[in-house]
């Protein structure tokens, strides 16, 4: 059978084997920088983007280090055709002394050609820039200097009202006057509207090019929530240089207010088995918190955030006995509790697989009865001895 294949870019599976340094005030970019500024990760493919203080702007490959002109005050890995990321910058035409404001994207130039973002006067200086990738623009506060004439010496500006427009664009006038201090008084919403994201498992990326998995759409503040197979969970940007180790996350999706986890894991303190439904508390960004301990040896077996999750296990009830698999409900007799709070200890001498079963339809009847066949109290905090065959389901008030 003849199969069509879809093209796929170098740049899409090519692996960040490499990482990005800058040395801003010598003007060097590249991966041999090892004893300078870190940027990111990238392949040794990609190309990087870079903004100077005189206004100049350029795109270059790669390498172990390359010269671009000193006072770096921005550079990126480069993603050409990116319509989204969005540059904000204040520039002080030299020649006039009128201070102008502009928004542009880049989304193609000529590899190593120098751009000039500002009039094009000697001794322009950029004195105002952010890189927002997801179009968000800011408001700032303009303080002007003391001797200024204005009558006005301190205004705000939002970049909201203006346009983004192409990188030759002379910007908008922001004043006529000499200008001492310029500072971002609240962080940028995008102006762009919410931007669809997906993940691609296989390359462990972020990606708004439809690969993978769909993540569904995302405004400003919104976040990404992983949780690992080390048993951590973790907050985080959906900004597209996030990166994850290829199958590594068990689950990755758009961060809801409150979400419940449910979990099986072993503590090996204890040395044993326990089932358990947490929130998340935490707020900290970028930082990973651990739900099943410290402790060497504890291992995360399964953990779902659907509702009403089915979890199959196969366990062993005595030493050298059958293996015998139980179907949990954690949502019908687990109480929902602290994400370090260790759950309810599960019966077994030794848990030998855990498979995670499609969630249970939440309009399924259940009722307290069911748990008193199978020994299970709904009152206690812990699980009593309770083998039933995989087909049986806990389904428990």
């Amino acid at each position: 059978m003849i199969r069509a294949f879809n093209t796929i870019s170098a740049n899409v599976v090519a692996a960040a084997n490499q990482k990005l340094y800058v040395d801003r005030e010598g003007g060097f970019v590249g991966y041999g920088l090892k004893k300078d500024e870190f940027l990111s990760d990238c392949s040794d493919i990609d190309d990087v983007i870079i903004f100077r203080r005189d206004g100049k702007c350029m795109v270059v490959k790669v390498q172990e280090k390359i010269f671009v002109g000193k006072d770096i005050i921005y550079c990126s890995v480069f993603k050409k055709n990116d319509e989204r990321k969005v540059y904000n910058l204040i520039y002080l035409d030299a020649k006039s002394g009128i201070s102008m404001a502009k928004r542009l994207a880049v989304t193609g130039v000529t590899r190593d050609k120098e751009y000039d973002l500002t009039l094009g006067n000697p001794k322009s200086k950029i004195t105002y820039f952010t890189a927002n990738d997801n179009g968000e623009a800011e408001v700032v506060t303009i303080n002007l200097t003391a001797q200024s004439s204005a009558k006005v010496k301190q205004f705000d500006f939002d970049f909201a009202t203006i346009g983004v427009k192409n990188r030759s664009a002379q910007g908008n006038i922001l004043t006529r006057y000499p200008v001492r201090k310029i500072t971002q008084k609240t962080a940028g919403t995008s102006t762009l509207g919410g931007v669809d994201i997906w993940y691609d498992d296989h390359l462990g990326r972020l990606n708004r090019d439809e690969r993978g998995r769909s993540l569904g759409k995302f405004e400003a503040k919104d976040l990404i929530f992983a949780v690992y197979k080390s048993g951590e969970y973790e907050l985080t940007s959906f900004d597209l240089p996030t990166r994850c180790e290829p199958n590594d996350p068990l689950v990755l999706s758009k961060f809801e207010p409150e979400p419940v986890l449910s979990a099986v894991y072993y503590e090996a303190n204890q040395k044993l088995w326990y089932v358990k439904r947490f929130k998340i508390e935490t707020t900290s960004i970028d930082k990973k918190f651990s739900f099943i301990g410290e402790t060497k040896g504890s291992k995360l077996l399964a953990v779902t955030a659907d509702q009403h999750p089915r979890i199959e296990i196969s366990h062993l009830v005595k030493d050298k006995g059958p293996i015998e698999k139980m179907v949990l409900e954690p949502a019908g007799f687990i109480d929902i509790r602290g994400w370090k709070a260790l759950g309810n200890k599960l019966p077994f001498v030794r848990v030998k697989d855990v498979k995670l079963l499609p969630p249970k339809q939440p309009n399924v009847p259940t009722n307290g009865a069911e748990a008193a066949k199978v020994g299970i109290s709904t009152k206690s905090k812990e699980l009593e001895t309770a083998i039933v065959p995989a087909e049986t389901q806990l389904g428990l008030i």
